[in-house]
């Protein structure tokens, strides 16, 4: 036993693979290594060493996996009316600006991430962005930017070499040293064939 050092040892920890005689001595190593005994499924495991064994494990970690993603489609927040009646009419109002508003099916991240909203008092729509900066390597997301606020005004944060936050323009300096005419804006198309003339 790894814990006592006492009994012959009769467990072995699918966890940390440290081998226990007693369930008070598998306690112990519990407590001691903040262990919690369940094996790690994605553990990497070498060619040499992958066995039929092996194989059947990550079967039955990939049916549990399509098992967990199939619940969480069919749970009822998700298709519950409410839901559905709050995407149709952010859609309609979209409709009525000549947006062309497209989600996402349920279950995927961007779509469980967007935070878009409709505010009807004020008639105008709240957008969640996603600032890329390609020549950085930064990323951005921003929440609540209202429809009638200009791109310009939404970069000044950014890209501004006097009204841009210091760590920002550190990390963005490419963007904030070049001449405001030099940076140039570009917006992703979305379901357009590849290789297609834009």
């Amino acid at each position: 036993c790894e814990t006592c050092s006492k009994e012959e040892a009769k467990y072995r920890c699918p966890r940390c693979m440290k081998y226990s005689c007693s369930l008070l001595c598998v306690k112990k190593h519990k407590r001691a290594l903040s262990c919690n005994g369940v094996r790690d499924k994605t553990a990497f495991i070498s060619v040499n060493e992958f066995t039929d064994l092996n194989l059947l494990s990550d079967y039955r970690f990939l049916e549990d996996v399509g098992r967990t993603a199939d619940a969480a489609a069919r749970h009822c927040i998700v298709h519950s009316p409410a839901t559905k009646r709050l995407l149709y009419c952010l859609r309609n109002k979209a409709r009525g600006c000549n947006i062309e508003l497209k989600t996402l099916p349920v279950g995927f991240t961007k779509r469980r991430e967007n935070s878009t909203t409709f505010n009807s008092m004020e008639n105008k729509f709240y957008w969640h962005l996603k600032l890329v900066f390609p020549h950085c390597h930064a990323e951005y997301t921003l929440k609540g930017v209202p429809d009638d606020k200009t791109l310009a005004d939404i970069l000044k944060p950014y890209i501004d070499p006097v009204e841009s936050d210091p760590v920002v323009c550190q990390r963005l300096k490419i963007y904030t040293a070049s001449p405001q005419s030099d940076v140039r804006i570009l917006m992703k198309i979305e379901n357009r064939s590849r290789n297609s003339v834009r």
